[in-house]
C-alpha cells in the first residue's frame, strides 16, 4: 500500500441510554446494564410497543433552557457529545480552515416536525416556531456543531439510515486523507422516540414487543429474539492526522485505519439473505486499512436483534473473515443501548476505540438460548480481555436501503 496520511482518534464524546458521557456509558456497558425502560408518554397507551431506550441524562440537565428552545433533540445530543469530545481532545487550537465536521442522522428532526405540525393544526400558522426549519433539517446537528467550533473546511451530513454514523466517520477520515482538513469532528445522532416512528417500525414488525420486560427485550443472536429496541442519543469523535496530533502532543486512543462501503441492491428494508454486500464491505475495509487479518481480535456487530438480520450478518462475517472468525471476539452492544439508528455506528465506533484502548471486549447480554445458526464467537454476559501487542477491531453498520459500512480500527502505541 502506498504511503498516505494516517488518521487517529484523539477525543470521544457521547450521550446514550447508558450514561450522559463516555466514562459512565463505558462503565455501564462493561457491567452489562440495559438502557431500555417503559415509556410514560400518553401516546404509549394506544401503542403496541410501550418501551424504548431513552438517554440516561436528559439534555435539560446539562444545557440551558434558552439554548434548548432553538434546538431539536437530535441537535442537543450532537452538541452535548461534541463538547465532550472536543474537551477530551484538549480543545485543539487548529486553523478553522483546516477544521471540519461530519455528523449524521438517519431521520433528522422528526420530533420537531411532528410537534410543530400539532401546533399548526391546533393553534394556527402564527404559533409555529421560527426555528422550525433549522430544527428539523437533517444537517442541523452537524451545522450547529460546525457553527460552535467555527469549522470552515466543510460541514457534512451523510444520510444512510442506520449506517449513517459509521459513514460519517469514514467520510471524515477521507477529508483528512485527502488533505482537506487536519482535524474533523465526526459522529452520528438520533432522536426518534415518538409515537409515529415507533408506530411505523412496529407496523413493519421490526420492534420487540416485550412490554413486560424491556431490559431483556434486545437480545441479539438469541433464538427467541423478536425485534430491536429503539434507542436515542449519539456519539462524536475527534479525528486528526497522525502528524498533526503528534505535533501538538495529543493523547491518541487508536488509529482509524480503513473503511469499506457497498450496497445490496436487494430491498428497501430487508437484508440480502446471502450477505454478499456485507462480505464485500468487510473485505474492502480490510484492504483499505492495510491491517493484517491476524491482528483482528474484536468486532462490534450491527446485530439489531431481528430474526433475519442477525443471521444474515453473522454468515456474511464468517464468509468475509474465513476461519479467522473463530479468533474474533464479537460483541453486540445493542443488547444494552438499543438501536440508535443514525447514531448507532458512531457510539459503536467509540466502543471499538475503547475496547482497543483498554484491551477488553464488552459483553452481549440477554442471550439465554444461542441461535444454533450463529457460528461466530459471541462475547456473552461478561467482558473478555483482549491480547497485548498490535491488535485491530472491526465495526460494521447497515441501513435500510441496503447500505453497508465497515470501519477498521487499530491499536496505537506511541
Amino acid at each position: 500500500m502506498s504511503e498516505r496520511t494516517r488518521v487517529v482518534v484523539t477525543g470521544l464524546g457521547a450521550t446514550t441510554p447508558l450514561g450522559g458521557d463516555v466514562p459512565s456509558t463505558w462503565t455501564a456497558l462493561l457491567a452489562g446494564k440495559s438502557g431500555a425502560r417503559t415509556l410514560d408518554e400518553p401516546w404509549t397507551e394506544a401503542s403496541t410497543v410501550k418501551f424504548a431506550a431513552r438517554v440516561a441524562v436528559e439534555p435539560s440537565e446539562v444545557m440551558e433552557r434558552v439554548e434548548m428552545r432553538r434546538l431539536d433533540r437530535s441537535e442537543q445530543f450532537a452538541l452535548i457529545a461534541a463538547r465532550e469530545a472536543w474537551a477530551d481532545a484538549g480543545s485543539p487550537e487548529v486553523d478553522k480552515e483546516r477544521l471540519g465536521v461530519v455528523i449524521a442522522s438517519g431521520i433528522g428532526g422528526v420530533i420537531t416536525m411532528l410537534e410543530q405540525y400539532d401546533i399548526l393544526r391546533d393553534k394556527g400558522p402564527r404559533s409555529v416556531s421560527p426555528h422550525t426549519v433549522p430544527m428539523l433539517m437533517p444537517n442541523g446537528p452537524a451545522a450547529n456543531v460546525g457553527l460552535e467550533l467555527h469549522a470552515k473546511a466543510g460541514v457534512h451530513t451523510p444520510v444512510s439510515a442506520c449506517a449513517s454514523g459509521a459513514e460519517a466517520i469514514g467520510y471524515a477520515m477521507e477529508m483528512i486523507r485527502t488533505g482537506r482538513a487536519d482535524v474533523v469532528v465526526a459522529g452520528g445522532v438520533e432522536a426518534a422516540i415518538h409515537g409515529l416512528p415507533i408506530a411505523g417500525f412496529a407496523s413493519m414488525k421490526a420492534l420487540s414487543t416485550r412490554n413486560d420486560d424491556p431490559a431483556r427485550a434486545s437480545r441479539p443472536y438469541d433464538a427467541d429474539r423478536d425485534g430491536f429496541v429503539l434507542g436515542e442519543g449519539g456519539g462524536v469523535i475527534v479525528l486528526e492526522s497522525l502528524e498533526y496530533a503528534q505535533k501538538r502532543g495529543a493523547r491518541i486512543y487508536a488509529e482509524l485505519a480503513g473503511q469499506g462501503l457497498t450496497s445490496d441492491g436487494y430491498h428497501i428494508a430487508a437484508p440480502d439473505p446471502d450477505g454478499s454486500g456485507v462480505t464485500r464491505a468487510v473485505q474492502f475495509a480490510m484492504k483499505d486499512s492495510g491491517v493484517d487479518l491476524a491482528e483482528v481480535v474484536h468486532l462490534n456487530a450491527h446485530a439489531t436483534s431481528t430474526p433475519v438480520g442477525d443471521i444474515a450478518e453473522a454468515n456474511a462475517l464468517a464468509a468475509a473473515l474465513g476461519d479467522h472468525i473463530n479468533h474474533v471476539a464479537v460483541s453486540a452492544t445493542k443488547s444494552m443501548t438499543g438501536h440508535l439508528l443514525g447514531g448507532a455506528g458512531a457510539i459503536e465506533t467509540i466502543f471499538c476505540v475503547l475496547a482497543l484502548h483498554h484491551r477488553v471486549a464488552p459483553p452481549t447480554i440477554n442471550i439465554e438460548n444461542l441461535d444454533p445458526a450463529v457460528k461466530i464467537d459471541v462475547v456473552r454476559n461478561k467482558p473478555r480481555a483482549l491480547p497485548a501487542g498490535q491488535i485491530a477491531a472491526i465495526n460494521d453498520s447497515f441501513g435500510f436501503g441496503g447500505h453497508n459500512v465497515v470501519l477498521v480500527l487499530r491499536s496505537f502505541e506511541a
